[in-house]
């Protein structure tokens, strides 16, 4: 892992810095030609492209998308054999889940702004949603959850999960949380399939959840034929600690990121050269002791990295431009902190806040902005899944109050039939 000592040197010298701020502008060219070319078969093939694409990716061997559906009466039986105490937290964690994101709803609402003026707003949810949940190098009955609640609290009408290999804890969560229709395919033609229906998979009006760089550029290339939630890269975590915090502590959260994927990146900021190095040691005697040290390693060796500034105003000033997923702020006082953090899709204060229990079970969404997009994407949320519809009466009264102003902006905008539909009703 990297230290970095940035003490009295300008930030844009640093290459490796450079290098992290611009780490969400991936390569895609390798990748677009064989995406594009499944997103476009998909569309014109429908089941017959999904059936050969799932036959020559996951190693199945169907004939029929029906094969590769699962019945609801699947996920209860799975739900009912899962281990008792995986079951009573997929129920706690979505209860938290459930009654944070019911905070998040809004309210339709109509209002007179004047006489003859009546303004309002119609929210709606979507109709149909699909969620992408990965089922390759790790199971993630959490992401289900993540992904799934939102919508139900919103009022979608129809949920539709895609995963390639869904575990049995998985098909669970996809019980707990009323999934609608699973189906055991993945990759870009899944994305493709949820985009523009098929015979038997229904199209959607949005895509969620996250998933590889196929998934990814398939999910980015398909926006504007559906929406989705957002275009997820590796996960990332940056932790801000100063002399107080505990390097072991600090070290273990920054590999609970890195043993998500090669591509992930722990990075940790301090005022404290000392700390910085102890969290080194710290990172490389437990990585020894990791089941997917592999991955870990990789990850810290690709991304790993330890800033020191000079103090806590510019930590928070480094974080910002980082704009990370995960931001943890371990010092003295982290409320001190937080009016300063302006870019970061989770925000953990102090040192018992592990990013984990975000991950699981304290109730906002784990499904975040990664490289950078926090500068300007949000968590996923209730607000993901509606839409909103302007509401707008005028009477004749309330006509003639605005129709001169109306007739004048038309005029300087050169549409002279936007001022005569207004004039033919002066008469």
């Amino acid at each position: 892992m990297k230290v970095v000592d940035l003490r009295g040197i300008p930030w844009e010298s640093n290459g490796h810095l450079k290098k992290i701020v611009r780490r969400g502008e991936i390569l895609e060219e390798e990748y677009e030609t064989t995406v594009r070319k499944i997103i476009n078969d998909v569309k014109e093939r429908g089941d017959r492209a999904v059936i050969e694409y799932t036959n020559r990716f996951d190693k199945a061997n169907v004939t029929s998308i029906r094969e590769l559906e699962i019945p609801r009466e699947q996920l209860e039986s799975a739900y009912k054999n899962i281990p008792s105490d995986l079951r009573e937290a997929l129920e706690s964690a979505s209860l938290r889940i459930r009654k944070f994101h019911e905070k998040q709803l809004e309210e339709s609402f109509i209002s007179e702004e004047s006489e003859g003026i009546i303004l309002g707003q119609k929210v709606l949810p979507l109709q149909k949603v699909g969620v992408y949940v990965p089922g390759g190098k790790a199971q993630y009955p959490s992401t289900v959850l993540m992904n799934v609640i939102p919508a139900k609290v919103a009022g979608v009408e129809e949920i539709v999960m895609v995963s390639p290999n869904p575990s049995r804890a998985t098909l669970a969560a996809a019980y707990v949380a009323g999934v609608d229709k699973v189906f055991k395919i993945g990759g870009a033609q899944a994305v493709a399939a949820l985009a523009y229906g098929t015979e038997t998979i229904p199209k959607v009006d949005k895509i969620v959840g996250p998933g590889n760089i196929y998934v990814a550029l398939a999910k980015k290339l398909l926006y504007g034929v559906v929406d989705i939630d957002m275009v997820a890269g590796p996960s990332e975590i940056l932790v801000i600690a100063d002399s107080s915090a505990n390097p072991s502590w600090v070290a273990a959260d920054l590999l609970s990121q890195a043993e998500h994927d090669e591509l992930a990146g722990p990075f940790c900021v301090t005022d404290n050269l000392d700390l910085a190095l102890k969290v080194k040691e710290e990172v490389e005697r437990q990585l020894l002791e990791l089941e997917r040290k592999e991955i870990a390693q990789k990850s810290v060796e690709n991304w790993g990295t330890i800033f020191v500034v000079e103090d806590m105003e510019k930590a928070c000033r480094l974080a910002n431009l980082i704009a990370p997923e995960h931001l943890e702020v371990f010092t003295e006082n982290p409320w001190e902190l937080l009016p300063k953090i302006k870019n970061a899709g989770a925000i953990f204060l102090g040192r018992y806040t592990t990013e984990p229990l975000g991950d699981y079970v304290l109730g906002p969404n784990h499904t975040l902005p990664t490289g950078g997009t926090a500068r300007f994407y949000s968590p996923l949320g209730v607000y993901d899944f509606v839409k909103r519809s302007s509401i707008l009466y005028v009477s004749k009264e309330g006509f003639n109050k605005v129709k001169e102003w109306a007739k004048v902006l038309a005029s300087y905008e050169g549409l002279t039939a936007h001022k005569k539909a207004v004039e033919i009703r002066e008469s």
